[in-house]
């Protein structure tokens, strides 16, 4: 079993900057798509962004198409989401996510990830 571990979330005045990792336990992170899903209470967990195996293939939500970056450095274990020119409505908790299976193309379903960390608190308020 997999483990996800999230960090870098935190309080940042709106318009600021938060860069989100995400560290994978084990030695197959380079084979599985990525992704980044967020919650806000009540509310379903939506998709923010997803990074293909070897990073030739994201997709990002609408929403923050534009202002988040993923990335990804396979080396490291680690996958990153880079949140600039922040808004209060990005508030939620962030979680990382790992394919279901190696070798899928990402997937912007929820449904396709079988893999959660325990997620990290963002908060955008002045």
């Amino acid at each position: 079993q997999v483990q996800l571990v999230e960090s870098g979330g935190g309080l940042v005045q709106p318009g600021g900057s938060l860069r989100l990792s995400c560290t994978a336990s084990g030695r197959t992170f380079s084979t599985y798509a990525m992704g980044w899903f967020r919650q806000t209470p009540g509310n379903e967990r939506e998709f923010v962004a997803v990074i293909s195996r070897g990073g030739g293939n994201i997709l990002y939500a609408d929403l923050v198409k534009g202002r988040f970056t993923i990335s990804r450095d396979d080396a490291k274990n680690t996958v990153f989401l880079q949140m600039n020119s922040l808004d209060p409505e990005d508030t939620a908790v962030y979680y990382c996510a790992r394919r279901r299976q190696p070798w899928l193309v990402p997937s912007t379903e929820k449904e396709g990830y079988g893999d959660w960390g325990q997620g990290t608190q963002v908060t955008v308020s002045s």
